[in-house]
């Protein structure tokens, strides 16, 4: 299949103009597809800037990219102009050491963490593992300290610990924030399955009704962000301090000393919910989620707030 001149043009004014692209599913912040967000993550955890293409708001480039660099799937990381490949390789090459390398950047800490696996956990692994030959775990921690489990090859420049009989492998990030982890086999009221204690989690995102959050934000105790775009806030607004995403709102936000107490704000409490989840993730330590949106901030305190 050929590529239309005019798309090939505007493919390659995109590599020319930024040193590194990513074409994903979705954006950074919000990836739609999990292949993405695995891509999105091992960048972030690099601490690179990067130039990203959402490929479900542009068919031609979701098409034409596939073409341009005879790679099938979505997402697609380029350097310098170069393909370098999708979420698999992104990982494997972060996990060696030479996606680093390729960006310029200083050697990772691979320094492999301490873990522990009771006798439980270790029976569970290994039974899954099976007779997958020269197989190994791989377990990687997100942003969000959400771990995962997978069988993988035997990697030998893999970060990797052998513990109860277990090699289990990590990427550079994934390293970093599974030191001092207990990997455990539950079965009990919670049902089945591993159990893995994280020392190294932020905390998770607390409850906080909307008259606290206004008597802690009058106080001067509390950031609170609205998360709402400003269509949403054009009809219905608090009447106190307040941060929002608009601009550069969000890497303000980022910027903040983690210790930073941070209430979130949308219509009915799911989208805060999400961004609190993020920033607690981010290394937030004290995030709280305003019950209730400010549907709920209208009822309970200021009542000339309407309602939508």
């Amino acid at each position: 299949m050929s590529l239309d001149p005019a798309l090939r043009s505007r493919i390659e004014s995109l590599l020319q103009a930024n040193r590194v692209v990513l074409f994903m599913k979705g954006q950074p912040g919000m990836p739609q597809c999990g292949f993405s967000a695995k891509a999105t993550g091992v960048l972030e955890d690099l601490g690179i800037e990067y130039a990203h293409v959402n490929v479900l708001a542009d068919q031609d480039i979701r098409e034409g990219i596939k073409v341009f660099g005879n790679w099938p799937t979505i997402p697609q990381l380029y350097i310098d102009g170069e393909l370098v490949g999708g979420s698999d390789i992104i990982e494997q090459l972060s996990a060696s050491g030479e996606l680093s390398q390729l960006l310029g950047l200083p050697a990772q800490d691979r320094t492999p963490p301490q873990v522990t696996v009771t006798p439980a956990a270790a029976e569970k692994l290994a039974g899954a593992l099976g007779d997958a030959g020269n197989a190994a775990l791989s377990l990687s921690i997100d942003a969000r300290f959400q771990p995962r489990f997978q069988i993988a090859p035997r990697n030998d420049n893999a970060i990797a610990v052998d513990v109860q009989g277990l090699r289990i492998q990590f990427d550079p990030a994934s390293a970093r924030r599974a030191n001092g982890i207990t990997i455990d086999w539950v079965d009990d009221v919670r049902g089945q399955g591993l159990a893995i204690d994280n020392p190294n989690a932020p905390k998770s995102v607390q409850a906080i009704t909307p008259a606290e959050a206004d008597r802690q934000v009058r106080a001067g105790e509390l950031v609170l962000v609205d998360v709402r775009p400003p269509e949403e806030r054009a009809i219905a607004s608090v009447a106190v301090a307040h941060r929002t995403f608009d601009g550069s709102g969000r890497e303000d936000l980022e910027a903040l000393p983690k210790d930073t107490r941070l209430a979130f704000l949308c219509h009915h409490g799911g989208r805060s919910g999400q961004a609190a989840t993020e920033f607690s993730g981010k290394g937030f330590g004290n995030v709280f989620n305003i019950e209730g949106g400010i549907d709920r901030w209208a009822t309970e305190v200021d009542g000339s707030v309407p309602k939508y």
